[in-house]
């Protein structure tokens, strides 16, 4: 495979206002404009995403870039820790944001309205080694497994709402329609889980509300994290009170997070949950299925190559 030719692997997301051909038709005129050689697939389906950045990898593909969101590239950091690390020094990982969540692309500064000004800046090569998370667990069959991720690890309220969500859109169909109902239900489930946590030397035991686990923003939980600075930000909230509740949204919203009086935030490499009574577990935006038993969370420093605004 030529070096400089590019493997790309388009994910098109559900059909939001008509917009998915209309932005892969801009993307291919950007590609054309910049004089980019390239070859593209396209996932069908979440399932195919893995199986086909394997088939670029095979193919000798050293710059691969998803058009897709936060869990098409959580797919294609799995598939290249698979790979040998000499095989995988050689190969650079790109993207150009389409999807609904796209937050690992806007810690970078890509925007889904700026296409060519992305596709000029993949073009110019700058690369930076980054950090994985990876959380270590156990499944329900009792094997060891290990998955990584770029964003962050929910455990509790939040990965509650993003099941939620994933519920009521299968009744209610819009994306929009089904969040708001999801946010609705949520005041009558469970806001609280009774955690055991190890990070650093501090124990926390008692029932929280929810824990974000950053290797980067964390969709504004870890709003401090980086993914190259080899250490994990952690934010453990704790149940507010009602009106404590709408605060920590406003401070959410106006990006002040951490200012929030129920929220306890830490900086580690590792975090042990030993206990996390009945929370559901959420990776780089979708649910994953909840681990059995204890598992821990931790960092890999410089692992991946990956293409950065010049």
């Amino acid at each position: 495979m030529e070096d400089k030719r590019w493997g790309i692997l388009y994910c098109p997301h559900a059909k939001l206002f008509g917009t998915t051909a209309k932005h892969w038709a801009r993307v291919q005129k950007c590609l054309k404009a910049e004089d980019i050689n390239y070859d593209f697939v396209q996932s069908e389906s979440q399932g195919s995403v893995e199986r086909l950045v394997k088939m670029l990898i095979n193919n000798g593909y050293q710059t691969i870039v998803i058009v897709g969101g936060d869990s098409a590239l959580n797919d294609a950091v799995n598939c290249l820790m698979q790979v040998e690390t000499a095989k995988r020094e050689k190969i650079v990982l790109g993207v150009i944001p389409n999807g609904v969540m796209n937050d690992f692309a806007h810690f970078w500064d890509f925007k889904e309205n700026e296409v060519e000004q992305t596709v000029k800046w993949l073009k110019a090569r700058r690369v930076r080694k980054i950090d994985l998370g990876c959380v270590r667990y156990t499944n329900k069959e009792g094997e060891h497994c290990r998955r990584y991720f770029l964003n962050c690890i929910n455990i509790g309220l939040v990965a509650t709402i993003m099941n939620l969500r994933r519920q009521t859109r299968h009744y209610l169909g819009a994306r929009t329609v089904s969040f708001l109902f999801s946010f609705i239900l949520m005041i009558f489930q469970r806001l609280e889980y009774r955690m055991h946590l190890k990070i650093n030397r501090e124990e926390v035991k008692r029932k929280v509300m929810t824990v974000c686990i950053g290797n980067a923003l964390g969709y504004g939980q870890t709003p401090n994290a980086v993914p190259y600075n080899g250490l994990l930000d952690v934010s453990v909230v704790y149940h507010p009170e009602m009106t404590q509740l709408f605060e920590g949204i406003y401070l959410f919203v106006r990006g002040k997070f951490l200012n929030h009086r129920s929220v306890h935030p830490y900086r580690t490499r590792k975090v042990e949950v030993v206990e996390a009574q009945h929370a559901l577990v959420g990776i780089d935006g979708r649910l994953m299925k909840t681990p059995i038993g204890p598992f821990t969370v931790s960092v890999e420093s410089e692992v991946i190559n990956f293409l950065i605004p010049a």
